[in-house]
């Protein structure tokens, strides 16, 4: 008998097909477990969870979705602990299960520290506030021999020291000298800028935002300067007089045509009385004049 006499007996083929049966079985088997453990096939669309409350969110999706911190950040005007901004984005084909990372807006305020601003300009004082993230309250002008240099700052009705820790955003007064030079100074005409251009330019120029009024609704970055009070043609008016603004959006009004007609109409009220009067008067003789040449 050769050594291959196995292939002439029954029982080797019923062997044979028994282990073929059953890897094909645990093929099936295996593929089976796959399946359900990645989910083939079951693709969902990422919903958009930007703006909600990251908490309430992971509350209600932890069956579907395992989520990740991964950071927080400090926007403007975004509701602290809300989504800023996930992964996968909203829309994206994904399977649940998954890792969802978000960043979100931080719960506590940032901080910064307090600048020293004693002995220096106006114009670097403000510079200085703003990359502390912080910003001019009011300017109050006292008797000091060098004009627009800082006298002493304050933060809520109290004198505030370098180093002193702030949440950003805080308002600083600034008391500044008045100089030796005390005359008057020109309102800027800031018609058609931007609103949040505005109290940055008046406190450069000496001057403080008074009442701000917003004639209609929109996004700030479209409310444009449409009037102010007192205006940019009403004359010099004293160092740190509070200017009242008035602001429209541009989607709705022609401030180059508005400006025209504003500069007009304040020009007319600064001319003198007596040359309104003259004025009239010529006119009426020169009339008169012209009448009886006709006869």
């Amino acid at each position: 008998m050769g050594c291959l006499h196995f292939f002439k007996e029954k029982k080797f083929y019923i062997n044979l097909l028994i282990i073929l049966l059953l890897c094909v079985v645990l093929l099936w088997l295996t593929f089976r477990i796959l399946d359900k453990y990645t989910r083939h096939d079951e693709v969902f669309s990422m919903p958009d969870f930007v703006g909600q409350d990251f908490r309430q969110v992971k509350h209600d999706y932890s069956k579907d979705f395992h989520f990740i911190l991964i950071d927080s950040v400090y926007p403007k005007g975004q509701q602290p602990g809300s989504i800023y901004q996930q992964d996968p984005l909203p829309g994206s084909k994904i399977k649940k299960g998954r890792n969802v990372y978000a960043i979100i807006v931080a719960e506590t305020p940032e901080k910064t520290v307090m600048p020293n601003l004693k002995g220096i300009s106006l114009r670097e004082a403000i510079g200085r506030l703003e990359s502390s993230g912080l910003s001019v309250d009011y300017l109050d002008y006292v008797e000091y021999s060098y004009k627009n240099n800082i006298v002493d700052q304050y933060y809520k009705g109290q004198p505030i020291m370098e180093g002193t820790e702030l949440v950003k955003g805080s308002k600083i007064m600034l008391r500044v000298g008045i100089g030796n030079d005390k005359s008057p100074i020109k309102v800027p005409n800031l018609i058609g800028k931007p609103a949040e251009d505005t109290k940055r330019l008046l406190n450069l120029a000496g001057l403080n935002l008074g009442e701000e009024v917003y004639e209609d609704s929109d996004s700030l970055q479209y409310m444009r300067v449409r009037l102010m009070s007192p205006g940019p043609s009403s004359g010099s008016v004293k160092i740190g007089t509070f200017v009242d603004v008035w602001y429209h959006s541009s989607k709705t009004l022609d401030f180059e045509k508005n400006m025209k007609e504003l500069l007009h109409e304040d020009s007319l009220k600064n001319v003198p009385q007596t040359i309104v009067i003259d004025t009239i008067t010529e006119t009426i003789e020169t009339t008169d004049y012209e009448y009886e040449d006709e006869f």
